[in-house]
């Protein structure tokens, strides 16, 4: 059985140019597959977008970070309302794993694990670009996922820019320079 009582809230190096986070989720399993493939349901924490479950079939994922939670102040300057971007499906085994590019050249990996009641999701995103996109990168995730997981427990989330722009200080000095 895997222990969820000691995982790290931020994301940590699992190689060069890689990031790896977890959290522990409510179950079942299918409730949690069910947010990160569902368009309806991930666009409530991260970006809406119908993903194909054949290997191969493109889709593009629409950010609209305001949108997050009741609260939408805070987008800093520079950072449009809305972000598309164009994947590709590389492995789906549901209820376990997803694995879609990140262009240019990045992969993400999400991966479920039934843990008694709970799901332990680990993601890990590949070939980021350089160490500004890693701390961009682990900051986003990292808020992205706190917000999944106020809402599979039912609650409200805070504002998704200002825990955004926290977490990526945070991120600044967690990175290796």
């Amino acid at each position: 059985m895997t222990d969820m009582t000691s995982l790290s809230r931020h994301a940590f190096m699992t190689e060069p140019l890689a990031l790896t986070i977890q959290r522990k989720l409510p179950g079942p399993i299918e409730r949690i597959w069910d947010y990160v493939t569902d368009s309806d349901l991930r666009r409530q924490w991260l970006a809406s977008g119908t993903m194909p479950s054949q290997p191969g079939g493109t889709f593009e994922l629409v950010w609209r970070n305001d949108e997050l939670s009741a609260d939408s102040a805070g987008r800093p300057e520079g950072f449009p309302e809305e972000q598309r971007m164009q994947s590709e499906m590389i492995a789906f085994e549901a209820p376990h794993r997803v694995v879609f590019s990140w262009p240019p050249s990045g992969e993400v990996s999400i991966e479920l694990q039934a843990v008694g009641k709970d799901v332990l999701l680990t993601l890990t995103h590949r070939r980021i670009s350089d160490r500004r996109n890693m701390v961009m990168v682990g900051a986003g995730w990292h808020a992205h996922l706190d917000i999944l997981e106020v809402k599979a427990a039912g609650k409200n989330p805070a504002a998704f820019w200002p825990a955004w722009l926290r977490l990526r200080e945070e991120y600044e000095a967690i990175v290796p320079a």
